[in-house]
């Protein structure tokens, strides 16, 4: 059994992390800072993805209108029209030639150069990623969204700001609504920022669950 533990004193992130929960209730009068949900996006842009090709993108709502079309297909549920940014996370439809290229010749011209190991690999990726199921290359992309969602949830945390993480909608809607599949985007995740309410939240109080550290993480030795 692992012998792993916390320091008695949990550093700053951590504190925040304790301090998050998944708001039931926003405080509809109350508006994140541009500059805060600047930081949450760009934490979520320098998460990692497979072989760097960050096949996702996250489209920001802010228009009361946009997001009361989308609440209706979310379960109806009140952060998204509550809060004043919803974050939906989007990921590529597929890979192609053209969106491998993309990023292997950004890296190249951000870099000042390449290798033949690194035009190797562009070319491993081209023969593996493009000719495989459509539907296979999207929940691959799919996972690597959800990197980023974990990314900005923790930025959130961070930056004290309120945030919901949700699947519960109808992603081909939302598709629709944001006209993604134009795009070659599929929704995968939404999430709502915002700031919680002072009264009506039934879980702002509770206890935050988890299971104890002995039962969650075990070191091999």
């Amino acid at each position: 059994m692992s012998d792993l533990s916390l320091p008695t004193h949990a550093p700053v992130l951590l504190d925040k992390l304790q301090w998050r929960y998944a708001a039931k209730k926003m405080d509809a009068t109350r508006a994140v800072p541009q500059d805060k949900v600047d930081r949450i996006i760009e934490a979520a842009r320098l998460a990692p993805t497979s072989s760097g090709l960050q096949p996702y993108e996250i489209i920001v709502v802010t228009s009361k209108a946009v997001r009361e079309q989308i609440q209706p297909i979310a379960w109806n549920q009140a952060q998204i029209t509550d809060g004043s940014h919803l974050l939906v996370f989007a990921a590529w439809d597929n890979y192609t030639p053209e969106r491998i290229n993309h990023m292997f010749d950004l890296t190249n011209e951000q870099r000042g150069g390449t290798n033949e190991g690194w035009e190797n690999y562009r070319q491993l990726l081209l023969k593996t990623y493009p000719p495989r199921d459509a539907e296979v290359n999207f929940q691959h992309a799919a996972r690597q969204a959800y990197i980023g969602l974990g990314a900005a949830l923790i930025a959130a945390a961070f930056e004290e700001v309120d945030s919901t993480p949700m699947e519960g909608f109808e992603p081909a809607k939302l598709d629709e609504i944001l006209k993604l599949r134009e795009r070659g985007l599929r929704s995968v995740a939404i999430l709502p920022l915002g700031y919680r309410a002072d009264e009506g939240d039934w879980l702002v109080n509770l206890k935050k669950v988890r299971r104890p550290l002995e039962q969650f993480a075990t070191e091999v030795k």
